[in-house]
């Protein structure tokens, strides 16, 4: 059945909001269950701890660009020496309105990129040498479409909030397990035993099921970022043929941190992981909802 690019958008970001909504829910919910168990200075530790975290991943969050540029040793990529990608980041900015984000490039045999940056002002775009010498104009294209799809839609943004909620749900949950070796046998709260339990429950299975949630909103920005691009290009073939050549790629790039992998187009450490636990969707399924606009 054919989908429109307008559809496959409206519907994903439905559902990666409807995500974050059940990871915020669990969030009041591990908070409300462990304030009935426990008040005072138990929250007074745990706010110092949970607004350290924010602050922590607000810097990261501001220095995203630098951060991620440093790790994979990218340079910048000058006009002279690569002008198809800048002539194609042109064209796109122009067709979807934004601002030319800075454009870097990575040595790197693999068909790889990805974008980073706080918001279209403040952003970049990172291209492997394997990329540029793999693709051709058309594929290449439609990998920078999928790219500035990202910046476009606060991907970095909409993931760094993500972030937040997943790490203060981990923080309270740890502190909460912790306390309970500090306060003993816990004679003071047998009214409170199935409380007690439910708080224990949460606290080792909350962590979890965010991370689950949060990988699970990562696949569906892929998709956003899949259809944006056709929105952008108006064409899906480019960028099924670069999928295409990607998926027959099974060498994984060792130089690339596994806390920046997650921002390209496919996984960088090709790692055979289950569904669940992908940060991208299988590179099959992106083609066919791709064939299917």
């Amino acid at each position: 059945m054919h989908i429109s690019f307008h559809e496959q958008i409206s519907r994903n970001k439905r559902n990666s909001f409807i995500l974050l909504s059940v990871i915020f829910l669990t969030f009041v919910l591990l908070g409300y269950v462990i304030g009935k168990i426990y008040s005072g200075s138990f929250f007074i530790i745990m706010s110092g701890f949970t607004a350290f975290s924010i602050i922590y991943i607000l810097i990261g969050y501001y220095n995203s660009d630098k951060i991620a540029l440093a790790s994979v040793n990218a340079v910048p990529a000058s006009q002279e020496e690569f002008p198809r990608y800048h002539n194609l980041v042109e064209a796109l900015c122009i067709a979807s309105g934004m601002p030319k984000p800075k454009l870097y490039v990575m040595k790197s045999e693999q068909i790889n990129a990805f974008a980073t940056g706080r918001d279209p002002k403040n952003a970049v775009i990172c291209v492997t040498t394997g990329a540029f010498e793999k693709l051709n104009k058309v594929e290449l294209e439609g990998v920078l479409a999928h790219e500035l799809s990202h910046i476009a839609n606060f991907d970095v943004r909409f993931m760094t909030l993500t972030a937040v909620l997943v790490g203060m749900i981990a923080i309270i949950s740890q502190m909460f397990l912790r306390s309970l070796w500090l306060r003993g046998d816990g004679r003071d709260n047998k009214g409170k035993s199935m409380l007690m339990l439910a708080g224990i429950l949460l606290a080792v299975l909350a962590p979890l099921f965010v991370q689950l949630v949060q990988l699970a909103i990562s696949r569906k920005r892929e998709f956003v970022a899949d259809a944006s691009a056709v929105k952008f290009t108006r064409y899906t073939n480019g960028l099924i043929s670069a999928l295409k050549k990607i998926s027959q790629e099974h060498m994984p790039e060792k130089r690339i941190n596994k806390a920046v992998a997650p921002l390209f187009i496919s996984d960088p450490l090709k790692r055979k992981i289950s569904g669940l636990f992908q940060t991208h969707p299988p590179i099959e399924e992106r083609i066919k909802f791709l064939e299917r606009m």
